[in-house]
């Protein structure tokens, strides 16, 4: 077999992907190969495993995408050349050089901050390339205007918005399903990963950028979706974008301060909303009028910096309550100490609410056995008709809150229906699973909303 000669750069094409062209770099010390793609995302062919991604086939050109799907052959840990592990898809795709076609395997990764779309590795040119790593372009490169002419039905419409996806993990369900429903709409859908987000704070400038020098100042709105524990980066994230005049379907003070278990539910009862009888102190020498003070045990502890469903324990004695009060102020934490609704017997409702309106509801009823503070910890869900007036309860926790998207966990008591908590972050499968409603297009509906209201913005 004649062997191809190529620089250390070179142009090459996918066939069976629908990419013309795309540059790569020649590594004979990268073991696998890499292709630069975004919102992947696997599904089901045919009956077998396939993923779909888009790739932005020109470095620093975000408006040329293609559209890409191909079977899913692996899902594999990778290590990077600084030495940070990934798990990544695998495909068999076919890889054109010159006038040589042949088979390769593929990871997928976002290579947004790295020179090359596209990286050559030693176990796809063995025993087909040759490398002259002195030399580039070997095979000859396309000019710009070759490109773009290449590449002119690839041009994304102006007819969408640009969206940022703040948060974590792209393979978690609700930011999966937040990116196809935004895509689905036609808009422009960006996963941005809070930890690879950072900002310059200038007065006449503010800039974030993204890992590698990527500047975001250019979106329409951003969805933040922040867990607990990385709650102070991304509210001051969420802010720099609000400097910017960047639409944020939470702002960064309805986080901020649904995130505090205390404030939150200050603000709630300033509003006129039930809750479980709470009672809070500083100092362990209040504890016997405290435990007093929300009727005695059994009583929930919770601590207020504990995320959702965590920190909480129930005291089913007075002794016991005694012993964990006076052991946690033993290290200074803050804790609340609530009643315990003995008769909503491990069930709450989770109500969701989207700009105003409560979209689904569903009821979640804890396993056999299992503890529940107050607050849900796992279990099943069904759906069920929330009242009206768990559903007025609902909207007006999330305006007390002065959030757009809230989850409303509401407990039925004796007392009629008591909030335990509203989430600024809530989880999409458990209720999209249970309802089949399609909640996700309802938080891309209200920032389609919010822009059409706001008539000295335009889509771009």
């Amino acid at each position: 077999m004649n062997k191809v000669v190529v620089g250390s750069e070179e142009w090459c094409s996918f066939p069976e992907l629908g990419i013309p062209t795309i540059k790569a770099r020649v590594d004979s010390g990268a073991k696998t190969s890499a292709l630069h793609a975004i919102n992947i995302a696997p599904f089901i062919k045919n009956e077998s495993n396939w993923v779909k991604f888009d790739i932005n086939p020109i470095q620093n050109n975000s408006k040329t995408i293609i559209h890409c799907e191909a079977p899913l052959i692996d899902k594999r840990i990778v290590k990077s050349s600084s030495g940070f592990r990934e798990q990544r898809y695998v495909i068999l795709t076919n890889l054109k050089i010159g006038e040589t076609t042949w088979s390769i395997e593929v990871t997928l990764t976002n290579r947004d901050t790295m020179g090359f779309r596209m990286l050559l590795g030693r176990e796809a040119m063995s025993g087909r390339i040759l490398v002259d790593p002195a030399q580039q372009f070997l095979l000859g490169q396309p000019t710009s205007d070759t490109l773009k002419e290449i590449y002119k039905n690839s041009e994304k419409a102006p007819s969408g918005l640009r969206i940022g996806l703040l948060a974590s993990n792209p393979e978690l369900y609700s930011n999966k399903r937040i990116m196809e429903a935004g895509e689905m709409r036609g808009h422009e859908m960006h996963f941005l990963n809070i930890k690879e987000c950072y900002m310059k704070l200038d007065a006449k400038k503010p800039e974030i950028h993204y890992r590698g020098g990527k500047i975001l100042n250019e979106f329409d709105a951003i969805i933040p979706r922040i867990r607990p524990s990385i709650t102070f980066y991304g509210c001051a994230l969420t802010r720099q974008f609000e400097a910017l005049n960047v639409f944020c379907l939470n702002s960064s003070t309805a986080i901020t301060q649904s995130r505090d278990k205390l404030f939150s539910l200050q603000l709630l009862l300033h509003s006129g909303i039930g809750i479980p009888t709470t009672g809070f102190a500083n100092s362990p020498l209040d504890t016997d009028d405290l435990i007093k003070m929300v009727g005695g045990s059994p009583l929930i502890i919770k601590l207020l910096e504990g995320t959702q469903g965590k920190g909480v324990v129930l005291a089913e004695t007075k002794k016991a309550a005694e012993s964990v009060i006076n052991a946690f102020k033993s290290l200074n934490a803050n804790i609340l100490v609530q009643e315990f609704i003995k008769e909503a017997n491990g069930k709450d409702l989770r109500l969701f609410v989207v700009d105003g309106k409560v979209v689904a509801t569903i009821q979640r009823e804890a396993m056999p056995g299992e503890f529940r503070a107050n607050i849900h910890l796992g279990g099943t869900a069904s759906v069920i008709k929330a009242t009206a007036e768990e559903k007025k309860i609902a909207i007006k926790a999330a305006k007390a809150m002065d959030l757009k998207v809230a989850g409303v966990d509401i407990i039925r008591s004796s007392k009629g229906p008591l909030l335990l908590e509203v989430n600024s972050s809530p989880g999409l499968e458990g209720i999209e699973t249970a309802t089949n409603k399609d909640i996700a297009g309802e938080m891309i509906k209200a920032i389609e909303k919010n822009f059409k209201l706001d008539t000295t913005k335009t889509l771009t």
